[in-house]
This record gives C-alpha cells, structure tokens and sequence, in this order.
C-alpha cells in the first residue's frame, strides 16, 4: 500500500478538546446554516412520537405500579409501619423518575458525542488543507449509488480542491416501506476527472455477497469485458459495448496495478467526468487508520489521471466536422501572393484535429440488467413457503 501523504495530520482525530469547544462550535454551524436545530423537520414527529411513548408507557407503569405499592402501603400501615408505608406508595414515581433521568442524559450525552465528532472532523479537515459539512441532502452526483431509493443524505462531508476536486463522505438511503423498509448505508469517495470519459464499473469480486455483486445496480453481462494478468481475480470490470478498446487505453497494465495493490477492497464506477469509490461501511470516521487508508488510495490513482485526460471519443470526430461550403476568398488567411495567387491556406492546429472532449451517447451509460441469481433464489424460498403452507410436503409423509 502506498503511504499516504507527509502532509497528512491525523491528529485532530485522537488529540484532547477543550472545554467549550464543541458548544461554539455547533453554535458556529447553526449560525451559518450548516446545522438544522434540534427541533426542526422530521425531528419533531420523532420527538413527538416519542415523548408520546413515553408518557403513555409511563403512565400505565405508573398506575398499575402505584396500586400494587399503595396495597403494600396500606398493609405495612395497619402493622404499625405508617411512614414506611408512604415511602413505599412513592416507590413507583422514584423508579419512573430515575428511568426519565437516565433517558434525558442519554440523549443529551449522545448529541454531545456527536456534536465533539464534528469538531474532530472540521478540524482534521481544515489539517489537511480540506473541509467539512456535517450533512448534505440529496446528492446531484452522477454516481449509481446517487439514484436509488429514498430519504437520500450524505453525512460527515470531507472535501478538497487540490490538486482535483475530491469528496469523503458516507451516505444513506432507504428502500421500501413499512416493515419491508431497509436503510443502505455506504461510505463513498468522489474524485473529479479532467474530462468525460465512457461509463466503467469495476465490481470488486472480495466485497460480493451470497447472491453475488453488493452494488444497488445489475449491469447486462454482454458488456463484461475481460482484462489481461490477474485483474479478472479482484474485478469484474463493465463498459459499454463498441467501447472495448477504449477501456484498455484507459486501464493499461500500470493502472491496474494500482487498483489491485491499493482499491480491491472498493467498489470502482466512472461516469461522466467523476470517479468514485463505494464499500458498505462508513468512510468518515475519526479512525486515523481508515483516513490513511482512503488517501493512499486517492494518491496512488492521482497522478494516473493525467494518461485519461488525453482520452478522446473518436465517435464524435463526425459531430465535430462543421463543413465550409463557402468559396475561398483571396487574402482571407493573409495577404495575396505577388503573382495573384491566393495565400497559403490556413492550417488549424493539431487539437482542432481531434475530437472534442466528450463522449457519444452509446458510451456515456452502462446497460442495465436483470439479477438472475437474486430472482431465481427469492422465487424458490417463495415456492417452498407457499407449499410449506398449503400442506404439499404433507402428502410425502404418509
């Protein structure tokens, strides 16, 4: 693994806070609008929700809590034992009040520890020449995680712009509704390209689960693309059909090397003028061990960018010829030659010549599939089920 950079500073990470600190801090954030306040949004239906829990909970803890104790009472009363008796009656009250404390610290040391994580971050970030956003909302980002479900957020936001553009962060969103209703979570890097280039996805095969690749999308197999060496062990790598030669410009030996040496545990996409880097875990962190990890990665890709930004779609040469069918007329590029004839034509130079940066609409998507695997697997749990149920298997055993 490449080390990371010896401008890299973690220490912001483990080093002591100051007292106060983190009280400004979220007070600096709310003031510029980085920060929604407690109450606000969604959290008041979530607050709402639960003090009515609470309260309805308590109550009923309360009164049937409060009957037993006050029978108690009233038996240790006609013992002799009147002040223990009342002590006892105010039994259930202390029990409920105790609970309540508890769940306020909680609460209150739960927004603490988080909000000293921002202040962590925010000054890592600044450390290292970045900064930071506690949350973004729905993400315009090309990438396919981007896309799909719902209550879209990316959270604990690192970003640069030197030497390129680049973007820590991790995201979430959900899927169906009710008790079907699954939240995905993903931590994602983010790296600006110098121009567009064809839709690839690299799908690390070590990250696969049980029903094969983790990634939200399933892309047709016809545009598999087999690579030289061992890069077929650690990806499966996807472009668009016609867009074969293309990729091997993009992906010669020396860079593939560096996904295999220092990505194979990521999921990789290109798309449009972005690169980004996916795995289901959480890549901001106050772990100085995964922040190390994540910017050797980016720097050993770094200076490989340069060899992609010479890539030019040749599809488009046609689209970029714009004929002249006007007449030449003397002395337009210069002046006439002593003997009448015109000048010396205009020569354009070498980059008019190639097509513009871009690429043809044939390559700027992959082509969906469909999950065999997934469908062919949930349809037999399905089948047996339904004939668990309706007493199939019952006609076998008599």
């Amino acid at each position: 693994m490449v080390a990371p950079s010896p401008s890299f500073d973690a220490r912001p990470l483990v080093d002591p806070v100051e007292p106060g600190a983190t009280r400004a801090f979220v007070q600096q954030l709310r003031q510029n609008a980085q920060l929604p306040g407690l109450f606000t949004g969604t959290n008041v239906i979530v607050a709402v929700i639960v003090g009515v829990v609470v309260i309805a909970f308590g109550s009923v803890f309360v009164t049937i809590f409060a009957s037993i104790f006050a029978a108690i009472a009233s038996s240790t009363a006609g013992t002799g034992g009147g002040l223990a008796g009342e002590l006892v009656g105010i039994v259930p009250f202390l029990i409920f009040g105790v609970v309540l404390a508890v769940g306020v610290f909680g609460v209150v040391a739960a927004q603490r520890g988080s909000a000293e994580r921002m202040l962590r971050l925010d000054r890592f970030a600044r450390a290292n020449g970045m900064s930071y956003l506690p949350a973004l909302g729905p993400h315009a980002l090309p990438g396919m995680i981007f896309g799909v479900g719902n209550t879209r957020l990316a959270s604990d936001v690192v970003r640069g712009d030197r030497p390129r553009f680049v973007e820590f962060a991790n995201y979430r969103y959900t899927t169906g509704s009710g008790k079907n209703k699954t939240t995905h979570r993903w931590g994602y890097v983010a790296v600006k390209l110098d121009a567009p280039l064809p839709h690839i996805v690299l799908d690390a095969t070590g990250n696969n689960g049980l029903f094969g690749s983790n990634l939200p999308l399933t892309f047709d197999r016809d545009q598999r693309l087999s690579l030289e060496g061992d890069f077929d062990r650690y990806f499966s790598l996807y472009c668009p059909a016609d867009y074969e030669r293309d990729a091997l410009y993009l992906f010669t030996p020396d860079i593939m090397a560096r996904f295999i040496d220092n990505a194979a545990a990521l999921d990789v996409e290109i798309v449009d003028d972005w690169l980004f880097l996916y795995a289901k875990r959480d890549f901001s962190t106050l772990d100085p061990a995964t922040w190390a990890w994540l910017f050797s990665v980016v720097g050993a890709l770094l200076d490989k960018f340069g060899q992609w930004a010479r890539w030019r779609d040749e599809r488009l040469r046609a689209e970029a010829a714009v004929p002249d069918a006007s007449p030449p007329v003397a002395g337009s590029f210069g002046p006439a030659a002593a003997d009448g004839a015109s000048a010396v034509p205009f020569t354009p130079p070498l980059d008019a010549l190639r097509p513009p940066p871009g690429v043809a609409p044939r390559g700027r998507r992959l082509q969906r599939g469909v999950p065999w695997a997934t469908i062919i697997v949930m349809g037999a749990f399905v089948l047996f089920w339904l004939l668990s149920n309706t007493g199939f298997f019952g006609l076998f055993a008599r």
